[in-house]
């Protein structure tokens, strides 16, 4: 697993990828029929669990600590991540929700919520900007 400290990821595989291979992943094992939201959203649900516990006794960290972890906690972390990672996309593609597209949208509404020129250095929730 490739992992490196510029904070730049890989172009391939991208969500469309990894969506097709989550669903060839489920239809070669007849996974389809126990596939629905909430199963999906709940696996997930305990996922994030798992990728909790990497932190949970660690105290406040950096990035920069994290970056310097060894390469066995850091390849725990990838795993961790990636299992929700891919239960988000499964759970987006049986819902038909285009994740990237949301993504996008999403991002230009939290702009507009937490304007730049209001919300600069802050931690306020949004309807204190209003």
């Amino acid at each position: 697993m490739s992992i490196t400290n510029d904070n730049k990821f890989s172009d391939s595989p991208n969500l469309e990828d990894l969506r097709n291979s989550m669903q060839n992943f489920a239809d070669e094992r007849d996974w389809e029929q126990y596939h629905t939201p909430r199963n999906l959203m709940l696996a997930m649900v305990g996922e994030v669990g798992e990728l909790s516990e990497i932190f949970q006794w660690t105290g406040e960290v950096t990035s920069e600590q994290v970056k310097n972890w060894d390469e066995k906690k850091r390849q725990h972390l990838g795993e961790e991540m990636s299992d929700v990672l891919l239960y988000l996309i499964r759970l987006a593609d049986k819902c038909g929700i285009d994740l990237p597209a949301a993504a996008s949208r999403k991002i230009i509404k939290n702009g507009e919520k937490y304007p730049a020129t209001k919300a600069f250095g802050k931690s306020d929730k949004y309807t204190s900007y209003e």
